[in-house]
């Protein structure tokens, strides 16, 4: 799915009401059934509906949507933010349709309501440019400190469709109802709390300007991953679907403790298992073996002398895609044996974790690195292979421009985990939630990326599936062990491709 900045979705618009043909006031209309369609489902008809209307369209749509509501038999009451007089054409029309409905009750302030009524945010839409202004600043800080449910229209009220500034005065939406595609805002760090559950919601634009209008941002949901995922063959056996091989784990000594690592490896391998591919071997410390065989014992192990990956695993060619990374350390050992493996062999690989450290700390081994190869870093590692950024639209900048300069393939992980291509586009992840930023889910998405490599998918296609997938068990498991109580050991139960 394609995410378009304002001027695209303006023109999106314009050229939907032409070559339609429709009139602006009927996609309005449109839209306002959708929206309704989605609030009847999901909001109890018990619960009082607010809407706080502002003057374009955004608050055309609002008005409209409360008159459908009451045609539903919800209980709706209307704040306006401006005099009927400043109200644009399209909401003026609908400001006229509504004010003859008895049921509807129009109310001075929104001071003082209780807390059980949902809020439906209409007050600012997707033109808004600059800072916010008196009255409607006032309105968001009121909306802000109430504890009621708050559900915005197409973008949360102040939030600039693209990036925006840390100081910028939005509403903080739990749910956001966004009109055919997401904003990029929503997707960013930045500003991506205050759209809350982020539900696409399709509204009838002409899908002709859609295919033929090119983004660089892109979103990933269900019809891309149905339209990438590979058949099994009937007559397939383990070789047909790729070796994975998997460099992890490390024991070591600091400040007179020791540490092991282990636990990476095994949430790795399993992941790797749980991806399709034919056979899975995990090169890991020699005293590190009864872990694995006991916690994974589809996989094989490749066994290292010393207490971190040292050499390379004997025959290093006959794999389809190497990991590397998770709890790896990075001792000297380890850095020296990374060199030998980066130019040992040709295809992609998944680096993460310490072997991004590694590379960050060196990086005059990134000119070895295999291109298309897939980096999975957070955020602190990201800061280290880019610099430091300024802003989100920093940060874009530099990933992109990393990821071109080296022919790679750069997985920011977070809410929304980015993937950033060599060509420029940037696709954003739809799946996860919060539950998931726990130590060693990050393992487990090497392992899983990894294996779709083996199994034959080619660098974009494992990314994009990893990330996706990833999230999605994130999800399920929230489902059974709730979002604080998951860990990361979780998540491969629900590894469903």
């Amino acid at each position: 799915m394609k995410i378009f900045t304002k001027e695209q979705i303006k023109a999106a618009d314009e050229y939907t009401v032409v070559n339609k043909p429709v009139a602006s006031i009927d996609l309005m209309e449109w839209a306002s059934e959708t929206i309704a369609a989605w609030i009847e489902e999901n909001i109890d008809k018990r619960k009082q509906l607010l809407f706080v209307v502002g003057k374009g369209n955004n608050g055309g749509d609002g008005l409209a949507v409360a008159r459908i509501m009451n045609r539903k038999g919800f209980n709706c009451l209307v704040y306006m933010v401006y005099d009927v007089e400043s109200l644009s054409e399209e909401c003026a029309i609908n400001f006229k349709r509504i004010t003859n409905i008895p049921e509807i009750s129009f109310i001075d302030t929104i001071a003082g309501i209780s807390s059980d009524i949902v809020i439906i945010d209409a007050i600012l839409g997707a033109g808004i440019s600059g800072n916010i202004k008196k009255p409607v600043s006032e309105i968001i800080l009121h909306i802000n400190e109430l504890n009621n449910q708050v559900i915005s229209i197409d973008l949360p009220s102040g939030m600039q469709t693209e990036f925006n500034s840390p100081e910028q005065l939005i509403v903080k939406a739990d749910i956001t109802l966004t009109l055919e595609f997401p904003k990029l805002a929503m997707l960013l760090p930045e500003t991506g709390e205050f759209a809350g559950k982020i539900v696409v919601l399709p509204i009838g634009l002409d899908k002709r300007y859609v295919e033929q209008t090119d983004t660089v941002y892109n979103y990933i949901d269900g019809e891309l991953i149905d339209g990438l995922k590979k058949r099994r063959l009937k007559f397939g056996y383990k070789n047909t679907y790729g070796h994975a091989l998997l460099v992890c784990g490390s024991r070591y000594i600091e400040n007179n403790a020791q540490y092991s690592m282990t636990g990476a490896a095994i949430l790795a391998a399993n992941a790797a298992l749980r991806s399709g591919c034919g056979l899975v071997t995990v090169h890991v410390p020699c005293e590190e073996r009864v872990a694995l065989q006991t916690n994974c014992p589809s996989a094989i192990l490749s066994l290292d002398r010393q207490h971190v990956f040292s050499d390379l695993p004997s025959n290093i060619t006959k794999y389809n895609a190497i990991g590397i990374g998770c709890g790896t350390g990075t001792h000297c050992e380890t850095e020296k044996a990374f060199a030998a493996l980066l130019q040992s062999v040709k295809i992609p690989l998944v680096i993460d974790a310490d072997a991004i450290n590694i590379l960050s700390q060196n990086r005059k081994l990134l000119k070895y690195v295999p291109h298309n190869s897939i980096l999975t870093p957070h955020l602190g590692e990201l800061k280290r292979l880019t610099g430091e950024w300024l802003n989100e639209k920093d940060k874009s900048k530099k990933t992109t421009e990393f990821a071109s300069e080296y022919q790679l393939i750069v997985v920011v992980k977070g809410a929304h985990s980015s993937i950033y291509l060599p060509d420029g586009n940037i696709w954003f992840n739809s799946t996860g939630n919060p539950g998931m930023a726990k130590g060693g889910s990050g393992d487990v998405l090497t392992g899983l990326i990894t294996g779709l490599l083996a199994r034959g998918y080619n660098s974009f296609e494992a990314a994009v599936l990893g990330v996706y997938f990833h999230g999605l068990a994130g999800d399920k498991a929230k489902e059974k062990y709730g979002e604080e109580s998951m860990n990361s050991l979780d998540l491969i139960e629900f590894i469903r491709l």
